[in-house]
């Protein structure tokens, strides 16, 4: 059977992106945030409760990382990197876990973690690292911002983003990688917060991620938003125990790329069927008009449909159905 025009027509503009983006590459990496020297931070033992005593010392730990990486930085000559870390060791910022190599892993708490009943852990894309933090920070304090008391929201950069303009970005190497970290992340919370109602909030190429640890999480809600595909063809296909809710906003930029997975030697660019499709089948959520970097927006439809799902008050619009940001998915 000859394939069809449409579907020619997409699978020719991811190879065009791919191809734009090995283009792309050299002039975008000229100055990579991995370049910039940061000590070998110290091993911490699992966070075993979230006692407040406990978390104090871990954030103790976090900040002595921070400034020492940015003293690093500092002594490096790269001034932008310094004042980055010296905002996240200021007064407040309580950081569980920090290393700044590589482009810079951390991971951030907002809300009291120690007697939180539910807590969402917002798991990013391409483009955030440590020199590119402001958008995750915001999100997570409007998030918690709508959640209010009880809560807790964990910004987890625990792998090294793909750049946007990047190969990286358009295959699943760096969320194979990221996987197996988040899992064991998660299990730590839950550990230490048992009680606790956990949502995983994927954004983008942060969807990838959560799609390939899926299986691991013992979580309620796997959130999947500004998603260019999950690598899966259906939400069954993730074999996972929590509800899978999918949502795209109306002036998001993602719902023109192609939703294809095109087989090449030793690699497959692209993730596959969007997860707002009716035949991926997760329940799809109303995300309003948000644009690719704002669903956590406040006063957004899509920052309160996010925060009904995480204090477990809403649902989706259901199974594969219904609109999404003013287009139907």
């Amino acid at each position: 059977m000859a394939p069809r025009p449409g579907s020619s027509r997409a699978r020719r503009a991811l190879l065009t992106a791919l191809v734009t983006a090995s283009v792309a590459l050299p002039v975008s990496g000229a100055a990579r945030p991995a370049a910039v020297p940061a000590p070998a931070p110290a091993a911490l033992a699992p966070l075993g409760t979230a006692r407040p005593s406990a978390l104090d010392a871990r954030y103790a730990a976090g900040r002595k990382e921070i400034r020492a990486a940015r003293d690093m930085a500092a002594g490096h000559g790269d001034r932008r990197r310094a004042a980055a870390l010296t905002a996240m060791a200021g007064h407040g910022r309580t950081f569980l876990m920090f290393d700044g190599r590589d482009g810079g892993r951390s991971v951030e708490v907002f809300g009291d973690l120690s007697r939180a009943a539910r807590i969402a852990v917002l798991v990013p894309g391409a483009g955030v690292g440590l020199d590119h933090y402001g958008r995750p920070r915001r999100d997570a304090e409007a998030l918690i911002g709508e959640l209010g008391s009880g809560s807790a929201v964990v910004v987890w950069l625990g792998y090294r983003t793909p750049d946007l303009l990047s190969p990286s970005s358009l295959t699943a190497g760096r969320a194979d990688g990221a996987a197996p970290v988040l899992r064991a992340f998660v299990r730590e919370l839950g550990r230490a917060r048992p009680a606790a109602r956990v949502s995983v909030l994927c954004h983008s190429y942060g969807s990838v991620v959560c799609a390939r640890a899926a299986s691991g999480l013992d979580v309620a809600d796997l959130v999947l938003y500004g998603s260019p595909g999950a690598g899966a063809g259906s939400a069954a296909e993730l074999r996972t125990p929590a509800t899978v809710r999918a949502g795209l906003g109306g002036d998001d930029w993602i719902a023109r790329v192609p939703h294809l997975a095109v087989p090449l030697p030793f690699v497959t660019v692209g993730f596959g069927t969007d997860p707002v499709s009716p035949e991926f089948g997760a329940e799809v959520f109303d995300a309003g008009d948000a644009g690719h970097s704002d669903y956590l927006r406040p006063g957004s439809v899509s920052l309160h449909s996010i925060a009904a799902i995480v204090t477990g008050t809403g649902t989706g619009t259901g199974t594969g159905t219904g609109t999404t940001g003013g287009r139907h998915a």
